[in-house]
């Protein structure tokens, strides 16, 4: 009787481990297609040659956590569109968001050299965007960070040192 009682209590022990853990469900490609995509998606397929739109199209996909589709539509998109500064930028966000840093930085790096020259087709903005992303980036490759969101710690460590200022006091 007491060698069936133990496994009656081993037995429960181990149902209610296992209830408990519940179970792991892998992660939607896409959870739910939000509803500005189908637009974005159907404008994208009408005129390839859109910059703007693919952009548009990109950085949607980026905000809903697919990098993968984001990457897909750039790289998909004909050459005259895929050279836009605007483009590029969007599309290393895309490649550092897939855990490819150093792909990121080369791309960022192409967009800082399109936008230099005094005949430069960015703005303010995209430029300033793109020197503080490629001084993170360049930060995570010289630490050997391939992949930001696998390792957190590295990562923020790259973005104090990018970030970081240096004031002088005057007296």
């Amino acid at each position: 009787m007491g060698v069936r009682l133990w496994n009656v209590v081993v037995l429960a022990a181990v149902s209610g481990l296992w209830l408990a853990s519940g179970t792991q469900r892998e992660k939607p490609v896409l959870a739910e297609t939000p509803a500005a995509l189908q637009p974005l998606e159907a404008k994208v397929a009408a005129h390839p040659t859109d910059a703007v739109a693919t952009r548009e199209l990109a950085q949607a996909y980026l905000d809903a956590s697919s990098p993968g589709l984001a990457l897909g539509v750039v790289e998909r998109s004909p050459a005259s569109v895929r050279q836009a500064p605007q483009i590029e930028h969007v599309y290393a966000r895309a490649l550092l968001d897939q855990g490819r840093a150093i792909d990121a930085l080369a791309s960022e790096r192409l967009v800082l050299d399109q936008c230099a020259g005094d005949a430069s087709p960015c703005d303010a903005w995209l430029i300033a965007s793109a020197t503080r992303r490629a001084d993170i980036l360049q930060e995570l490759v010289q630490l050997g960070v391939e992949d930001a969101q696998a390792h957190p710690e590295a990562s923020a460590i790259a973005y104090h040192n990018a970030t970081r200022e240096a004031r002088l006091a005057l007296q």
